[in-house]
């Protein structure tokens, strides 16, 4: 089978390897301590409880906000790194993460953490994820997406290590000691930033303007730039976002009711508990299965990531219907199944971003996208649990839930090019120096005398960004 991707590496590719391979391990770090630090803060529920004496409810908003402030933020970090240096972010990140968790070992009530460990740490999450992984994308393109599950396979490791650690921890030394301790564990984040070379600011800094009219349209406008808001309004992108916002319901209800749903069918809590340690196996090697396999080449990324979203959707369909005849062995086969499906399409989901909006924008766009998949993602849970509360058991659950991650799916046939065998080409950019050009260009013609506007008005047509190769 012919190869879709060419072997001649073009100008905006990354080198695939030499340095970049320390970025990755960087990266496998960092997510190990962003977001397996968050699946196992499961760990300090059960002495929240005890100690704040609180509803398992209002302790459950300690790590939903934690996790709501990461991607919430996301978006913040990507316009750090458009104006500053990336390294100096994700180190700041690594000290807010830090901080966070240090004040919230000395918490008298639950604000107090939803404050820390909730706002604060995840503010330095959201600093320190986008700018690692798009930094480890820019670095690599023929091998983009095995990196990324290589990285993200850390997130299924460390949580079967920081479970027992963190038990441990606290049995030793309560949870403030636990804590403090993980405020320090985070601080590792911030030599991983420092591996971050100098690296050229994507967007280039307004010059200043003495008009204050003027200087608040230009600072909304480069705001914009940095943000890449102009991302918004193109249909790939918008049309991609809403799919990858579909999938983000359902995706994580497994992850929340699956060991509920094998106690109520019948099975013990430690059956329960292995059907879940199994998935979470299945997902590493889905990750790194499915890298191995798109970087390839034989087939677009676009097209498996579909492939495995329809089947990881298909198969959380099947995890209420497998366990009717009360069979452990084919809820398992199912969950098995489900947890690499769900693990193959992680990687791929951030790895197609730069073919739809080109590498230049990729760390705005990778922050929207978080921003906007959050709201999704807090969706699937609770929508669940009320499914449940309506019918009794599970199995709505997981057939609604199963369901938008096949209309993500679905979404996903109705972007352009979708039916194509091969890439279309990314969008072009402007170089640095061009929007600025025409934001010069756009003041002066604000305070030009009318015989001047004709030719502001050619130079500023001349700067215009190029149409969207995508639209």
């Amino acid at each position: 089978m012919t190869k879709l991707r060419p072997k001649a590496e073009s100008q905006g590719e990354g080198p695939d390897g030499g340095y970049g391979w320390v970025l990755v391990g960087a990266l496998f770090v960092s997510t190990s301590l962003v977001f397996g630090l968050m699946r196992s803060l499961g760990i300090f529920f059960v002495e929240f409880v005890q100690y704040f004496d609180e509803s398992a409810q209002a302790i459950s908003w300690i790590s939903s906000t934690g996790l709501a402030a990461q991607q919430f933020f996301s978006p913040l970090g990507a316009a750090l790194c458009n104006a500053y240096d990336t390294r100096w972010v994700v180190m700041t990140g690594g000290c807010l993460a830090a901080l966070g968790l240090i004040l919230a070992s000395q918490a008298t009530c639950l604000v107090h953490l939803y404050l820390t460990m909730g706002v604060i740490s995840g503010l330095g999450w959201g600093l320190v994820f986008t700018p690692m992984v798009a930094t480890v994308m820019a670095n690599f393109t023929r091998r983009r997406t095995l990196v990324l599950g290589l990285a993200f396979s850390s997130i299924g490791l460390s949580s079967f290590a920081f479970n027992p650690l963190f038990q441990l921890l606290v049995e030793l030394y309560t949870w403030r000691g636990a804590l403090l301790i993980l405020g320090g564990l985070s601080l590792n984040i911030v030599p991983c930033g420092a591996l971050i070379g100098p690296q050229r600011r994507s967007k280039a800094p307004a010059k200043v303007v003495s008009e204050s009219g003027v200087s608040c349209a230009s600072f909304l406008q480069r705001a914009s730039s940095y943000l890449e808001l102009p991302l918004l309004f193109e249909r790939p992108y918008i049309t991609y976002t809403l799919a990858i916002s579909l999938l983000n319901v359902g995706y994580f209800v497994p992850y929340f009711h699956l060991v509920a749903h094998s106690r109520q069918v019948g099975f013990s809590e430690y059956q329960a508990a292995f059907v879940m340690s199994a998935a979470g196996a299945t997902d590493i090697l889905g990750r790194i299965a499915s890298g191995w396999f798109s970087d390839l080449g034989h087939f677009r990324l676009i097209h498996l990531l579909s492939v495995w979203t329809t089947l990881a959707g298909v198969f959380i369909m099947l995890l209420p219907v497998s366990s009717l005849s009360g069979s452990y062995a084919a809820l398992m086969v199912i969950s098995l199944l489900y947890g690499f499906c769900s693990g193959a399409l992680t990687s791929l989901v951030f790895a197609v971003v730069p073919m739809i909006v080109g590498v230049e924008r990729m760390m705005g766009a990778l922050g929207l996208l978080q921003l906007i998949e959050s709201g999704a993602g807090l969706l699937g849970a609770p929508l669940s649990g009320l499914l449940k509360d309506i019918t009794g058991d599970y199995t709505a659950s997981f057939m609604v839930a199963g369901g938008f991650v096949v209309l993500g799916t679905l979404t996903m046939v109705t972007l352009p090019h979708y039916f194509s065998r091969k890439d279309p080409p990314p969008p072009k950019s402007l170089s640095p120096e061009d929007p600025d050009k025409g934001l010069h260009a756009e003041l002066e013609q604000m305070h030009s005398s009318p015989s001047d506007m004709n030719d502001l008005t050619g130079e500023v047509t001349n700067n215009r960004l190029p149409e969207d190769t995508y639209s």
